[in-house]
């Protein structure tokens, strides 16, 4: 099994825009309507993929504000590329308590993206 969180966004140009320029994933994917709205796209990074559509009124599957963790093996390098391309970095890098060198930054939707060198999942 993967997972792979799915966020809806009213700008998901916007969005799309600031994950591929600042924070370094690839479109896999951009699926648009015949005015050129986004409906679906997929961004990847390393193993793992985040979803992207727009936000509609009622929608069952509209999300809120979300933190999204992705794992990068040098922060540092990721960190400064996110600052050169403007991300707005809401925690500066940390060596936290648990081994993981991390920061975080937020999208123009209050979303908090997060990366670190921390593999959940894995054996200390």
């Amino acid at each position: 099994m993967s997972v792979h969180p799915t966020l809806r966004y009213q700008d998901p140009d916007a969005a799309i825009a600031l994950l591929r320029d600042a924070l370094g994933f690839t479109v896999a994917a951009a699926h648009r309507d015949d005015a050129g709205a986004v409906q679906h796209a997929e961004l990847v990074q390393g193993g793992g993929a985040v979803l992207i559509g727009p936000r509609r009124e009622g929608d069952r599957f509209a999300t809120g504000r979300a933190v999204i963790y992705v794992v990068v093996d040098d922060p540092d390098a990721h960190h400064d590329r996110a600052v050169a391309a403007g991300a707005q970095v809401v925690m500066g890098l940390t060596d936290q308590d648990y081994g993981s060198r991390e920061y975080a930054v937020v999208d123009g939707e209050d979303n908090v993206w997060s990366f670190g060198t921390y593999r959940p999942g894995t054996a200390p």
